[in-house]
């Protein structure tokens, strides 16, 4: 795991591409403590931050090929490397290194672009062909490693990270009005936009050559429901999945560091908690968050799988106090303003780990992507159960079986439960079906924009952009695929593994390992019917069958608790003076973005943490998350040095 940066272009002069270099790398340094490297030709530059985990003694980069025609610089892990190196050596390649980097240079210089179809892992990369003066640049299918770019006078650049771009002089840092739209509706922006006016993301499961001052980029994966399979027992699906996420683990070990474990006490953290036990070749440590608030707190059922697998074990404690103290820096690592403060946990976590002296950890993210674990999936079934018979004032009961830990809809009336939840309000046929109530109730955080953005906004919706990408198969798909693609697709990347997952860990040195994102269990999951996956209201049935036996009945069986946070009443009182600053009319009135009117009364209202609401939580933190994010980044004096000025 590693940071990235470079670029592509009309040649530097030696001292101004070697300061240019090191001003990139500097900016991306936390991503990889361990040595920096640098490549300078005539049109392209290649840097490289490492965080040393396979290959230790020889894996340095940039990384050549034999004859010094091709450089590498690369973000991530390739978990099939030592199956793919032995397929090269049989017909006839020679290898210099023991490092997965060099595998791809290889498979690329024999197979070209198509060589990412090769590649089970995590990985953004970028390979400058000399004799073609190319620049090739590639991300993994689920979008767990990052890669941004920019063209800015006839160059381009790019970095693992958007702080590294913003180095470069004339490139600098500007809202984009339509990207805080989708943060405002979506959670996240849509690829390949960012928050960065100017700036885009290479999105997941691309590929782009970069030749001739021109970008060509092309998807090389999706994923697809088309072909879902009757033709299995669900026993033998059971024994499909198990036995590929049995693999997906064990590939996932394969490095010369020790390789720990995050254990939140769910399904999906303990099932790769006691597969990763039974593999490792020592003793297996983990680590998880704890709260004071039973509300979020999982620790009886963390105890529970600590005691069962004999892990070396440790947590971080992070209540209102510590999410308000680190926030400011959440902000700067995840680059974009965020509506939820589930970051700040993991931060303080992967800080925990480094302490320990381990760099590379499991998760078990993705299980409820692909395996229909959220409750979003349920509700929309639920939704359209009652549809059926609107009237009924027994069906709406069902919502409450979902939300057991939200207090006041055991006070509701079934009107008011099929009023909340949407219940014959969406047309069923629309795509966005499943997410509608969350894009709703996200979206109200909007009223708070102020009118000159309103009016920067008029006649766009966030939802029709997002409809606009998507297959054209996808309306032919069973509903539940169609949400879970939504997930998987899009707040998946833009959010869960960004924000949340790269972000957070990489901040301090991390790498993040997902076993159920091998692609090979993605797609596994994708053909296995949908009624087999959530049956009726059992989320995540085949998963709990084909993992029988492996956990504690009591953690197999309990219900999906989201994994959430303390937020607006985590800045309440007088602990933050940063949070006095951001909402205080100079800086609203400075950046434009918010009523001032509206905020100020929300701001006092959450001083006296009176509010639980989704939406006023929501704006709340996207208010405090988007001044953050202009005083670091918009509004920074940044000290590029005169002497980096490049010269045309």
């Amino acid at each position: 795991m590693c940071g990235i940066a470079g670029y592509s272009g009309k040649g530097l002069q030696s001292k101004e591409a070697e300061k240019l270099l090191a001003a990139m790398s500097v900016a991306i340094a936390h991503r990889g403590p361990d040595d920096a490297g640098f490549h300078i030709t005539d049109d392209a530059g290649l840097a490289h931050r490492r965080l040393s985990i396979v290959g230790l003694a020889d894996g340095q980069q940039p990384m050549a090929n034999f004859d010094g025609r091709l450089h590498i610089v690369y973000n991530g892990e390739i978990f099939n490397f030592i199956e793919l190196r032995r397929e090269l050596e049989s017909r006839g390649h020679r290898f210099r290194t023991s490092s997965d980097t060099e595998v791809i240079l290889h498979l690329y210089d024999e197979m070209g672009p198509d060589c990412v179809e090769k590649l089970n892992g995590d990985f953004a990369f970028a390979i400058h062909d000399a004799a073609r003066k190319r620049l090739f640049l590639a991300r993994d299918r689920m979008g767990v490693r990052p890669l941004y770019h920019a063209w800015h006078r006839d160059r381009f650049y790019f970095a693992s990270e958007i702080k590294a771009l913003l180095t470069v002089p004339g490139i600098d840092a500007h809202l984009d009005p339509f990207a805080l739209d989708q943060i405002f509706t979506l959670w996240s922006p849509i690829p390949p936009r960012t928050a960065f006016e100017g700036i885009c993301e290479l999105p997941p499961a691309h590929w782009m050559i970069v030749e001739n001052g021109k970008a060509l980029t092309k998807r090389y994966w999706d994923l697809d429901f088309s072909e879902v399979r009757n033709d299995r027992s669900e026993t033998e699906m059971a024994e499909e999945v198990r036995a590929l996420l049995e693999d997906a683990t064990r590939i996932r070990l394969r490095a010369d560091v020790e390789v720990g474990t995050y254990l939140s006490g769910g399904l999906d953290s303990s099932v790769v908690a006691a597969l990763a036990k039974r593999m490792a070749p020592a003793e297996l440590t983990s680590f998880a968050v704890t709260f004071s608030d039973p509300a979020f707190d999982e620790r009886e059922f963390q105890d529970e799988m600590v005691h069962v697998l004999g892990t070396e074990h440790h947590t971080v404690s992070c209540d209102i106090n510590e999410i308000a103290s680190v926030f400011p820096q959440v902000i700067r690592h995840t680059e974009q303003p965020i509506l939820r403060t589930g970051p700040a946990p993991l931060y303080r976590l992967s800080g925990l780990v480094r302490a320990k002296g381990i760099k590379a950890v499991l998760s078990g993210e993705g299980a409820d992507e692909i395996f229909a674990g959220y409750d979003i999936f349920k509700e929309a079934r639920i939704r359209r159960f009652c549809a059926r018979q609107p009237s009924s004032q027994l069906r709406p009961h069902l919502f409450r079986r979902i939300y057991p830990y939200l207090a006041d809809l055991k006070r509701q009336t079934p009107d008011y439960l099929s009023a909340f939840f949407s219940v014959s309000r969406d047309r069923q046929d629309d795509p966005l079906f499943s997410h509608r109530p969350r894009l709703r109730s996200t979206s109200g955080a909007k009223l708070f924009f102020s009118d000159a953005l309103k009016d920067t906004l008029r006649d766009y919706d966030a939802a029709d952009e997002l409809v606009s990408s998507l297959p054209q198969s996808f309306s032919l798909w069973h509903p539940l695929h169609q949400a879970q693609y939504l997930e998987t697709r899009f707040l998946l990347p833009g959010y869960i593994l960004s924000s949340q997952g790269d972000r957070m860990a990489m901040a301090n040195g991390i790498e993040t390992r997902f076993p159920f994102l091998d692609h090979r269990l993605v797609e596994l999951a994708a053909s296995i019917p949908a009624n087999t996956k959530l049956k009726g209201l059992r989320e995540k049935h085949l998963l709990r069958q084909a993992m029988q036996g492996t956990v504690p009945d009591r953690i197999a069986e309990r219900p999906k608790q989201p994994y959430r946070a303390p937020e607006a009443r985590a800045f309440a009182g007088d602990r933050q003076n940063y949070v006095d600053a951001a909402f205080g009319r100079s800086a609203l009135e400075e950046n434009g973005f918010f009523d001032v009117e509206k905020t100020t009364k929300l701001y006092k209202k959450s001083r006296l943490s009176n509010f639980t609401g989704f939406r006023d939580n929501a704006a709340f933190v996207g208010i405090l998350s988007t001044q953050l994010w202009s005083q670091q980044f918009a509004r920074q004096v940044r000290s590029k040095d005169e002497t980096l000025a490049i010269r045309d």
